[in-house]
């Protein structure tokens, strides 16, 4: 009977102390590398905006933060990972629109559930998006962008990040409304899928604009519309789809940093307040707005909401369009 209530307490003991140790450890925070995941292959826009705030967050959390990149599933596997992370600030990932709202509005089978099973932190920043065609296309304003796919339909194909994430979801609404047919080739990331439409392979893309921006610059591709609030100044000629009568394609995407559900407030409010630190510094508010991203750096709370606002907003499109995966 001894025995027994003393293993009882040696439980009760233990229970209690690793309660207490929790925060305890959060409060320590971080005292070692922290990871963060980006979900796509190296070159595309989440992974600039990742590798812009990774030095200096690390600088302002006293730790080197790594970027590691976990490509896959239009942005599934590595969203994976972070959902099944240990919920201690030491493997956090970068939150987009792909990973958060449009896979999981049109793929029933993704594994995790973005409203429950992330902790959202902090929105880092949000970026138009664009479709950027080969300079060989014959094309060179959204007229006769238009004009080609309706006269031509099944001939030509566009590149995306990954299926279900947000640029084929979409080109998919664009298509819907245009009443055009156009073939989906998707990616491990926006980097490859920008590599093969530069080199003519793929005849357009539908992507974020930081990552096409310098491709459009040199006139590797040829910007033909663009979704943002209005027309950009690094781009005052092109259109934005709210111009051209597809207000539901006209939205833009985020870069946020979450963690695994259950991550202690100690944990959020240290990397909020990193990031929100970092982004006080004008050279890198410079290289993030200078790639058409807008600083947002919103609360936990904010970004919380703003990701179940976009979720819902993609689920009505998906449903009202009878969206479906390839």
């Amino acid at each position: 009977m001894q025995r027994r209530h003393l293993f009882a307490y040696s439980v009760v003991s233990a229970l209690a102390l690793g309660a207490a140790a929790g925060p305890a450890l959060a409060q320590g925070y971080p005292n070692k590398v922290v990871k963060l995941v980006v979900p796509f292959a190296p070159g595309g826009t989440t992974d600039i905006v990742a590798r812009v705030i990774s030095e200096p967050l690390g600088k302002a959390l006293g730790q080197n933060v790594i970027v590691e990149n976990r490509a896959g599933g239009g942005g599934v596997v590595g969203a994976l990972e972070t959902s099944r992370a240990a919920p201690d600030g030491y493997a956090l990932g970068v939150a987009t629109v792909s990973t958060t709202a449009a896979n999981p509005a049109i793929n029933a089978k993704i594994p995790y559930n973005t409203l429950t099973d992330f902790t959202p932190i902090i929105n880092i920043a949000a970026t138009p998006n664009i479709i950027a065609v080969h300079p060989s296309f014959p094309a060179r304003n959204y007229k006769e962008f238009v004009a080609e796919l309706k006269k031509n339909p099944g001939k030509y194909s566009y590149s995306s990040s990954g299926t279900g994430g947000i640029g084929h979801l979409q080109m998919e609404l664009f298509k819907s409304m245009s009443g055009t047919f156009i073939t989906h080739i998707p990616y491990r990331g926006a980097g490859p899928a920008l590599n093969d439409t530069v080199a003519g392979q793929v005849p357009m893309i539908f992507d974020n604009l930081p990552s096409a921006l310098p491709f459009i610059q040199q006139k590797r591709l040829i910007p033909i519309v663009v979704a943002a609030p209005q027309r950009l100044a690094v781009l005052p000629d092109i259109p934005t789809f709210k111009e051209v009568g597809m207000e539901p394609a006209n939205r833009m995407a985020y870069y946020g940093i979450i963690g695994p559900k259950g991550l202690p407030k100690e944990v959020i409010d240290k990397v909020s307040a990193g990031v929100k630190k970092s982004l006080e510094d004008p050279a890198i508010r410079k290289r993030i707005e200078d790639t058409g991203s807008l600083i947002i750096a919103n609360t936990p709370e904010q970004f919380t909401a703003q990701i179940k606002a976009e979720f819902e907003v993609y689920k009505k499109v998906v449903d009202s369009a009878k969206l479906k995966l390839e």
